[in-house]
């Protein structure tokens, strides 16, 4: 495992408190080549429902909350380049519905927004629970403290 930073970068339109950073960063980097891509960036920015609702809106012309939002920038195929949107007030209400901790569906949207820069889509029944059982596998290998 390289020592240097994977090119992955978080902004914060407010403050939110995310336990893990670097080992977030680092095993998000080891999805992506174990996916087959080059990683060349990924900016997440986490933010309210109002922003992602915002975005969602005059992006999308989807009036709805949504807990993701991701904007593949890549030029080129197997390189991935994006920026990915997240509400934290959507993982913290959906973190209970799905019977988890907060950090763990954190790390289930971060992981999500990374797929579909990989090509994964989730628009059917079938494509769905092909992404839920990816995410499944790629969370077992979240480092364990």
């Amino acid at each position: 495992m390289s020592t240097d930073s994977p090119p992955i970068s978080f902004s914060y339109q407010s403050f939110y408190k995310i336990r893990d950073i670097s080992a977030i960063k680092v095993w998000l980097a080891e999805v992506c080549t174990l996916e087959g891509f080059v990683l060349k960036s990924i900016n997440y920015v986490i933010c309210d429902d109002e922003y992602l609702l915002d975005i969602n809106n005059n992006f999308l012309q989807h009036d709805t909350l949504t807990d993701i939002i991701t904007f593949d920038l890549s030029a080129k195929p197997h390189l991935v380049e994006g920026e990915i949107y997240v509400s934290w007030e959507r993982v913290r209400e959906n973190a209970p519905l799905f019977h988890t901790s907060v950090q763990k569906e954190f790390r289930r949207v971060l992981l999500h927004g990374l797929l579909h820069l990989c090509g994964h889509g989730d628009g059917s029944k079938k494509e769905k629970e092909a992404m839920r059982a990816r995410e499944d596998l790629y969370l077992a290998s979240f480092p364990k403290k």
